[in-house]
């Protein structure tokens, strides 16, 4: 699940509290958590992607591997300091004025953000699948290990729990007969 099924908003830099009654609900769709959660564990599985890319292309001699897992860390950065640009401007109750993301950022000229930003999801969980498949991530170091399971443990619980909530909220709802 990705930042912009969590928030269900088309354009992710609008106030996703906005309508929103119930605290928990409301917290759950702020950037600061939406970021820690969800947009903040892409950029680790990016950043150990592009070093697994990087180290492999030096390995082999492969320059186009080794531009390509540079580009990827350059993506990965760009994409963390926004993500803590908008926890941050969220924490001190300012409108960031950015998206989540770069591909969201870009998706901004089409006037889709949303899609983009799902689209950056699709390419995180493919990046996910790739380190797996591929073996490469069996070549993190024992650190890069443990940031990747707390990317992923951080992630997969906060889904977790957002899935719970919403479903524990739909069963207190009066049913209609």
């Amino acid at each position: 699940m990705e930042a912009a099924a969590l928030t269900a908003e088309p354009n992710t830099c609008t106030d996703p509290g906005a309508g929103l009654t119930d605290r928990i609900q409301r917290f759950f769709t702020r950037p600061f958590f939406l970021s820690l959660t969800i947009g903040i564990p892409f950029c680790i599985f990016k950043g150990l992607f592009g070093l697994a890319a990087l180290r492999a292309g030096m390995a082999a001699a492969a320059l186009p591997l080794t531009i390509f897992g540079w580009a990827v860390i350059l993506w990965a950065v760009v994409d963390l300091l926004m993500n803590i640009w908008r926890s941050l401007t969220d924490l001190d109750r300012r409108v960031a004025g950015i998206e989540f993301c770069s591909l969201a950022e870009l998706g901004r000229i089409f006037h889709r953000p949303a899609v983009f930003l799902a689209v950056d999801t699709l390419i995180s969980f493919t990046i996910i699948s790739l380190m797996l498949w591929s073996g490469w991530i069996a070549t993190l170091t024992t650190p890069e290990a443990y940031l990747w399971y707390a990317a992923t443990t951080l992630n997969l619980i906060s889904i977790s729990v957002v899935s719970l909530y919403n479903e524990i909220k739909k069963a207190e709802q009066p049913r209609v007969s």
